[in-house]
């Protein structure tokens, strides 16, 4: 089977490795060189690297696979809906990795967006651990004091330590760290930073959602999410594999 995976999440880089090692011919997209590092080199995988337009994306669609997978993030909503679009113009069949989501307490503040979310900070007091990624930055340096009050987690990346710098959050209030963070990790940085509030997303266990919820309880701080842009259906990662190398799901 030849597999278009379109990447971005840890579960779609671990699902383009098993099928490569299960036999089948993919080539697994990913936007940044950063994200091609993450790829665990080997037989049967091929790492395409760079953002893609949907026409880029039908004319790769093109070449002759069986099937594409949309293995993007939860929060990539207009990606996702190129790749639809696209496969459903070469006819081709399309699957979506889901990530699961996790339990949430009574105690979570949700906000619709990530301007929502803005708009919440804007009347919450107290400094802030921003674990959104850098994309949203510019939303977030809207809120009052923000360089006083907001501390952002980044991935290590020269982009994303230059995209907070050149929005004016001090270098001082910038963590540029690779995940997976532990529970003890995340609260240990909210009482470093006396943090009151953290942001995150609806990112599931892959995420590390249920860490930071339960970091944000351990040290005292409000835990505040932005809700996922779409309800989808799909698969999860062992139910995708199964159906995809010939199992039963």
């Amino acid at each position: 089977m030849k597999v278009l995976l379109f990447g971005g999440t840890a579960e779609g880089h671990a699902l383009a490795e098993r099928l490569a090692g299960a036999g089948c011919a993919v080539t697994c997209c990913v936007a940044t060189d950063y994200g091609r590092e993450l790829i665990e080199p080997q037989p049967g995988l091929t790492v395409r690297t760079g953002r893609m337009d949907a026409v880029e994306m039908e004319a790769e669609m093109a070449g002759g696979y069986d099937v594409v997978v949309d293995a993007t993030h939860p929060y990539a909503a207009q990606v996702s809906e190129n790749i639809r679009a696209a496969a459903g113009a070469v006819r081709l069949p399309y699957e979506r990795l889901l990530r699961p989501r996790e339990e949430t307490g009574e105690d979570v503040l949700w906000a619709d967006s990530p301007e929502d979310a803005a708009r919440l900070l804007a009347e919450l007091p107290g400094n802030v651990l921003l674990t959104t990624g850098s994309k949203d930055l510019p939303i977030f340096a809207r809120v009052p004091d923000f360089e006083r009050r907001i501390w952002v987690r980044v991935l290590p990346s020269m982009d994303s330590l230059r995209a907070a710098l050149g929005l004016g959050y001090p270098a001082a209030h910038i963590i540029c760290m690779q995940g997976p963070f532990s529970q003890e990790m995340n609260a240990a940085t909210l009482r470093m930073m006396d943090g009151a509030v953290l942001v995150t997303k609806d990112t599931g266990r892959a995420g590390g959602f249920g860490e930071k919820a339960a970091a944000a309880r351990a040290a005292g701080a409000k835990l505040l999410v932005i809700r996922r842009p779409t309800q989808e259906t799909g698969l999860a990662l062992e139910e995708l594999f199964q159906k995809l190398t010939g199992g039963v799901v």
